[in-house]
């Protein structure tokens, strides 16, 4: 048995700024170079995959990517370094949350005696 969680992150009107669906369009974007081949990948439109980019820039007061148009080598989609910082500090939160629900759920369900849930069989 195994215990999971999702981390995502809310403004003060519990409106969804950041989580795993943005971190995995910036991570597209940063594999294949194009919002629109990283929107194919996720199954998004590319307008909702700029929408979700456009509102994250919007929180955060910074630019997370850069276009640039053109043809082949030219052209393209970059992210920003304070993308990368978002992405990783992400990662890395939702490491650490993962990390402490997993021993908790060990001390409060696997390791008890009283075994209330039945979670050992």
């Amino acid at each position: 048995m195994e215990v999971k969680v999702k981390v995502w992150i809310e403004d003060d009107k519990n409106n969804l700024v950041f989580g795993g669906g943005k971190t995995e369009i910036l991570e597209y974007i940063k594999e294949t170079g194009s919002i629109a081949e990283a929107s194919q990948k996720i199954g998004l439109s590319y307008k909702k995959a700029w929408s979700h980019i456009q509102v994250l820039e919007k929180y955060i007061e910074d630019s997370l990517v850069i276009t640039q148009k053109g043809g082949g080598a030219q052209g393209g989609t970059r992210l920003t370094p304070k993308a990368l910082e978002i992405i990783d500090n992400y990662k890395l939160l939702q490491k650490d949350v993962r990390e402490y629900t997993k021993e908790r759920f060990t001390e409060l369900f696997e390791n008890s005696k009283t075994d209330i849930l039945n979670l050992k069989n």
